[in-house]
């Protein structure tokens, strides 16, 4: 009777396979609509690719500097004092409201003058903090891709990495995008109307996270 060897898995194989499935998850959360893309595309319209550099830079970069800094330690402030992850939430949430206001009534002069700013390198670092999306991509992949059983410095810094890796064509996809956009939007009607749009989307986009905080909200 023929006898079958059953071979041992593959730890390199495994590992490759975790991580491309790491990657495809970075991508999926990375080049879907939110806050991030909806306003450098905004910004890529009204400012131009040059400008909007630092504002692509502060997301690629201070992403997964917050991947890290939330897997290392922040999660553990959040495990003990529930309360300040629902604080930067509402802080979160009020910002974006306050950044659609600007994007609606940004001035249509700003294509061809230098009126207003684009956002810089820090305040784009610091804005992933009050992302409602950036909350969910970390917490999803950290949920998904880590285990007890493995290095947990180990297993962060893969997952930063993944997200390091797709983040820089993603964001600037987005950033393409709005500034293709200017040679059509020259009309002035058109440029209002897509400021107002992307303020629409901005809005929409952290739509479900103000639902959420309702709900967790009334169960008190």
């Amino acid at each position: 009777m023929a006898r079958y060897k059953i071979q041992a898995p593959n730890p390199y194989e495994a590992k490759m396979t975790l991580y491309l499935a790491i990657l495809l998850f970075a991508f999926a959360a990375t080049i879907t609509p939110g806050p991030n893309n909806i306003m450098i595309m905004a910004s890529g319209l009204n400012y131009g690719f040059r400008r909007s550099l630092p504002h692509l830079l502060g997301i690629c970069l201070g992403f997964p500097a917050m991947v890290i800094m939330v897997g290392m330690g922040m999660g553990l402030i959040f495990d003990q004092y529930p309360i300040t992850h629902q604080v930067i939430k509402i802080l979160g949430i009020l910002y974006l409201i306050y950044l659609s206001w600007l994007i609606a009534t940004a001035p249509v002069s700003s294509l061809e003058a230098k009126a207003g700013q684009p956002l810089t390198f820090f305040s784009a670092v610091l804005f992933q903090w009050v992302n409602p999306k950036a909350w969910v991509m970390i917490t999803g992949a950290m949920a998904a891709y880590t285990t007890a059983d493995e290095n947990l410095t180990l297993q962060i810094l893969t997952i930063t990495s993944a997200f390091l890796l797709v983040t820089f064509p993603c964001v600037a996809v987005w950033l393409f995008f709005g500034v293709s956009l200017k040679r059509f939007l020259s009309n002035d009607l058109y440029h209002k109307v897509f400021n107002i749009v992307m303020a629409l989307l901005l809005l929409i986009s952290i739509a479900p996270i103000v639902l959420e905080l309702i709900q967790h909200l009334t169960q008190y």
